[in-house]
C-alpha cells in the first residue's frame, strides 16, 4: 500500500514539475514575442521617422534603435510607444516625439568621451538614449514624482546616468563643464547660469519661447568668451518650471 501511494505522489509531482515547465515556456514565448513586436516597432520608427527625415549620426539612429522606449510611457500609453508624436507622462509633463528627441541629439553631435547635462529628465528617454552613446549623463528633473521613477528606471539600465531633483536654472555646477546641454523645456530666455557650464566648444538646444504657444529651437554654441545662438526650427515643449 505504502509503495502505491510513493507511486501515485511520484506521478503527480512528475505531472505538476511538467506543467510549470510548460507553462514558464509559454510565458517566456508570450514575452519574447512581444519583445520581438517591440523591437520591430523601434526599427520601423527609425527608418520611418527620423531616417527618412535627415537624420544621419550614426550612434544617434543605433541608439534609438536600442533603447526600448515603451518602458519610458505609462503602461496605458505603450501600445503608442513608437507612434510619431509626443505622449502625456503625468504631471502636465510629455515624452516627446521620436523624431524631435533624434533631433536634438544629433545636433550636439555627442561622442563617447562626452558629459552631458540634461535639464527635464521627464520619463529619462532622451536621458536613456545619451547614455547609450556619451560617457556620463547628468540629468535634472524639477516634479520629484517624475524624477525619482525616471532615476528608478534609468538605474535599472545605466550606470553612467546620475539623476538629481532640483531646479534645473542653475544646472549641476560641480559637474561642470559639460560637452553639451539638453533642454527639453520651453525657457522665456536661455539661463545663463546654463551658458556658464558649457565647456569651451560645447553645445547647447533649448526652446526658447513663451509657454503654451510655439517656440523657436534654438543652438547655442559656447567659443572662448563668445556665445552664439541660431534658431533651428517651431517647436512646441510643456514650458521650464521653476520652484
Amino acid at each position: 500500500m505504502k509503495n502505491d501511494v510513493n507511486t501515485i505522489l511520484i506521478k503527480l509531482v512528475s505531472r505538476y514539475v511538467c506543467l510549470f515547465f510548460l507553462l514558464s515556456f509559454a510565458g517566456m514565448t508570450v514575452l519574447q514575442a512581444q519583445s520581438d513586436i517591440f523591437e520591430r516597432d523601434r526599427h520601423d520608427m527609425v527608418s520611418s521617422q527620423i531616417q527618412a527625415r535627415g537624420i544621419s549620426h550614426r550612434s544617434t539612429l543605433q541608439a534609438m534603435r536600442t533603447v526600448p522606449r515603451h518602458l519610458y510611457v505609462p503602461f496605458g500609453q505603450r501600445r503608442f510607444a513608437y507612434y510619431d508624436r509626443p505622449l502625456p507622462i503625468g504631471f502636465g509633463q510629455t515624452i516627446s516625439q521620436p523624431y524631435i528627441v533624434a533631433y536634438m541629439t544629433e545636433i550636439i553631435n555627442p561622442s563617447s568621451s562626452h558629459r552631458v547635462l540634461e535639464i527635464g529628465t521627464g520619463s529619462g528617454y532622451q536621458a536613456a538614449v545619451l547614455a547609450e552613446i556619451v560617457d556620463q549623463v547628468y540629468t535634472i528633473e524639477i516634479v520629484s514624482e517624475l524624477g525619482n521613477t525616471a532615476k528608478t528606471v534609468l538605474e535599472d539600465q545605466y550606470d553612467n546616468v546620475h539623476v538629481k531633483i532640483a531646479d534645473g536654472y542653475y544646472g549641476w555646477e560641480e559637474h561642470a563643464p559639460f560637452d553639451a546641454i539638453v533642454v527639453t523645456a520651453a525657457a522665456e530666455y536661455i539661463p545663463p547660469p546654463l551658458v556658464d557650464q558649457l565647456k569651451d566648444g560645447g553645445k547647447m538646444i533649448i526652446p526658447v519661447g513663451s509657454p503654451f504657444q510655439v517656440q523657436q529651437l534654438m543652438l547655442v554654441e559656447k567659443r572662448g568668451e563668445r556665445t552664439t545662438t541660431r534658431s533651428l526650427m517651431p517647436v512646441r515643449f510643456v514650458p521650464f518650471t521653476r520652484e
